[in-house]
């Protein structure tokens, strides 16, 4: 999960910044061995062998595989679905021939990492990770990683038939968005520094939800021009102004969506706020889950 940036324009000192969560679902879970040719199966994902063929070409390997997906997070929904399967898919192909397991040289291959560093951050160690941005060649460092409490839940609002801005409309978004004041990038910074970070690790409900609250305000205002609105979801939209009428304040759209969260502080409430979300959502077409935070790497395993 994207909670947002720092410097939202990237012309800043320090471009972009951006504080993350890891989640327990929706997940991206693949096997590889070695084949005649290339070849995928399991669930569709049309981003899948352009990876594998990439990622191979790139350490100079000439043979085959075979790439089979159980789970695929789903794509443009603001869950960092491409990074994902990217470093899923490279860390695979490094472990099956034995090569050096490089993370940010897995995503550099792939091009993966640009403005925010949290898929990679979160791949790697879990939890909820604040970046640096990229620097001149270098992709965005993780400057702080704290563990995401354990009784804590995550509501997840799935709009199915929306899709997040991506690709070159992405780019052009960037590009045509004015730039961030400084005094605000300062003023997030601070927010999450010593307000959401401390209170992760102090397991300060409220004040974690006061401040990525905050953050979300800021960055729904800020991309409002090219999403429609704070959110691209007119039905997350709607449940999320639901959960506000009843106090909510943690809660927001991951990345450029349409994915909504909110928080709950432990699974009973978490359970009550899942069905509140559904009788304001209705029969419609949101889906709606209940998560937990990932404290743990991506799992890697040989047989």
């Amino acid at each position: 999960m994207h909670f947002g940036f720092l410097d939202p324009s990237g012309r800043g000192e320090r471009p972009f910044g951006s504080f993350g969560l890891a989640i327990d679902r929706p997940q991206t879970q693949l096997s590889l061995r070695r084949g005649s040719e290339f070849e995928v199966s399991g669930v569709d994902c049309v981003r899948a062998e352009p990876y594998l063929r990439s990622i191979a070409a790139s350490f100079g390997l000439t043979g085959s595989y075979h790439l089979h997906l159980d789970e695929a997070i789903p794509a443009h929904a603001g869950l960092g679905s491409g990074t994902q399967l990217a470093l899923a898919i490279g860390s695979a192909v490094a472990v099956l021939e034995g090569l050096p397991l490089d993370l940010d040289a897995i995503a550099a291959r792939l091009d993966r990492g640009k403005r925010s560093g949290i898929g990679i951050g979160t791949f790697g160690q879990g939890g909820a990770v604040l970046d640096g941005g990229p620097g001149p060649g270098t992709l965005p460092p993780v400057l702080a990683r704290v563990p995401f409490p354990r009784d804590w839940r995550v509501l997840l609002i799935f709009d199915p038939a929306e899709i997040g801005v991506h690709g070159a409309d992405e780019t052009g978004a960037f590009s045509a968005l004015p730039d961030f004041p400084e005094s605000e990038t300062a003023d997030l910074t601070r927010r999450v520094l010593l307000g959401a970070l401390p209170a992760l690790a102090e397991e300060d409900f409220k004040s974690f939800c006061d401040q990525v609250g905050y953050l979300q305000r800021k960055m729904g205002a800020y991309f409002a021009p090219i999403q429609g609105g704070a959110y691209v979801s007119a039905g997350v939209a709607a449940v999320l102004k639901g959960l506000a009428v009843e106090g909510v304040t943690g809660l927001g759209q991951s990345s450029w969506g349409p994915t909504g969260f909110a928080f709950a502080p432990s699974e009973a409430e978490g359970q009550e706020l899942l069905a509140a979300a559904r009788a304001t959502a209705g029969s419609g077409k949101l889906r709606l889950e209940l998560a937990r935070g990932r404290n743990e790497p991506a799992v890697i395993e040989t047989r």
